[in-house]
């Protein structure tokens, strides 16, 4: 059953409670894993993407798949070194399934975000960290209210004084790169992310 405590003063505290929660279960949504997290371990950095894929549903560890090893690739960072930097969390814990169509993963409902909102705002809260990195339009959406990810790619942002860099998502299934324009823009954002990390070390 999905324990949510009316606030949190630990990151262990609210982990623990995450790595239970069946919230969108119980509200009848058909999730394939249990949450997926890399727990706190001094990550200055906040990474926020969709939702987890299929390996990392298995694995219950974010980024595991293929478009975690492509985002290390844009980043240039060895996996150790990435989840020591990067506090990894997505607009829904679970991996939802496949799409009907059988092309890429299932988009979580509305209702499911907003069931998860919830740990997100208390990670924010707990973590307060130094640098926010976006991944994929939803996420971009969610927490920042931007409606179209192609012009923010590139470009800088701040959440309550907080840098935030817009990537695009490295899922096979998007042709999103098949522009060039959209690969000088995520040359542009991987950019903007190295620097503001050398900045942090």
């Amino acid at each position: 059953m999905t324990v949510r405590k009316s606030s949190y003063r630990s990151l262990a505290a609210l982990e623990r409670d995450l790595s239970r929660c069946r919230a969108c279960l119980e509200a009848g949504y058909p999730l394939e894993s249990l949450p997926v997290r890399v727990p706190g371990s001094g990550q200055r950095a906040y990474l926020f993407g969709q939702a987890p894929g299929v390996v990392e549903g298995e694995e219950r560890l974010p980024w595991r798949g293929r478009a975690g090893r492509t985002l290390r690739g844009w980043l240039e960072l060895e996996e150790d070194v990435f989840y020591a930097t990067f506090y990894c969390a997505s607009v829904t814990r679970c991996y939802p399934g496949r799409a009907p169509s059988g092309r890429g993963d299932r988009t979580p409902t509305s209702r499911e975000q907003e069931l998860c909102s919830f740990w997100r705002e208390w990670e924010l809260e707990l973590l307060r960290p130094r640098l926010i990195v976006t991944v994929g339009g939803l996420a971009l959406r969610w927490l920042l209210g931007l409606p179209s990810l192609t012009t923010c790619v590139g470009e800088r942002y701040e959440l309550d004084g907080t840098p935030v860099v817009p990537l695009p998502h490295p899922s096979g299934a998007s042709g999103w790169l098949n522009d060039p324009a959209n690969r000088e823009r995520l040359a542009a954002g991987t950019d903007l992310v190295k620097r503001e990390l050398a900045r942090l070390r």
